[in-house]
């Protein structure tokens, strides 16, 4: 039950709840920012493909170690979109890339799903060009005593549930002790969305 789970219903999950307008509104405050060669983590399904700024982004390379979730990517290309965009097999914390390979790394929603969240944003940072910037969207701990306490209480039922989905993970200060520079915090609660899965932070974090 848990492979059929995981393999067939959790990516649905994922692609519906991850498209919602709440989040989609998140998502045009980032993925427009990326410049140049783009490495996009947790790209399966595709959702940001349209988001790009063609005029800025030269290539994005996607990776998802879903093969549900890469083939919905796939499925959204455009044909404009061949040549532009490109989705691999793989995770985001054993990245198949030479160091200093991108001008910018795109995670939005998949910090809380990877097997361990320090390695992947170490690997961000080692792919990352000096100068290079990091943009992020993510969920993750909220700062209220009330949300939190109810984030403890939930998540080890939502990670069996969706995917390895953490609620409680820090978000701007992992970014920040991978060694990224923070140009400013920020966060909030997304509308109409649980508070205890709605805390939400971004940021253009850059590579020294």
């Amino acid at each position: 039950m848990t492979g059929f789970w995981d393999k067939h219903i959790v990516p649905r999950l994922i692609s519906a709840g991850c498209s919602q307008a709440p989040v989609m509104a998140m998502r045009h405050h980032v993925v427009p920012l990326a410049r140049g060669r783009v490495l996009e983590l947790g790209a399966g399904g595709g959702i940001n493909l349209a988001l790009y700024d063609r005029t800025a982004v030269e290539t994005v390379v996607g990776i998802d170690p879903s093969d549900e979730l890469r083939d919905r990517a796939t499925a959204r290309m455009r044909p404009e979109d061949r040549g532009f965009f490109e989705i691999a097999n793989g995770v985001a914390e054993a990245l198949p890339f030479a160091d200093a390979q991108f001008d910018t790394v795109v995670s939005t929603f998949t910090l809380c799903s990877v097997d361990d969240q320090r390695r992947a944003l170490a690997e961000a940072h080692r792919v990352l060009k000096p100068g290079g910037r990091f943009l992020f969207l993510e969920h993750g701990h909220s700062p209220d005593d009330g949300p939190a306490r109810w984030q403890r209480r939930i998540e080890p039922a939502w990670k069996h549930l969706m995917g390895n989905c953490h609620l409680t993970r820090p978000v701007t200060d992992a970014v920040a002790a991978a060694g990224f520079v923070i140009d400013v915090r920020q966060g909030r609660y997304m509308e109409r969305v649980p508070r205890f899965a709605g805390w939400v932070e971004w940021g253009n974090a850059a590579r020294p």
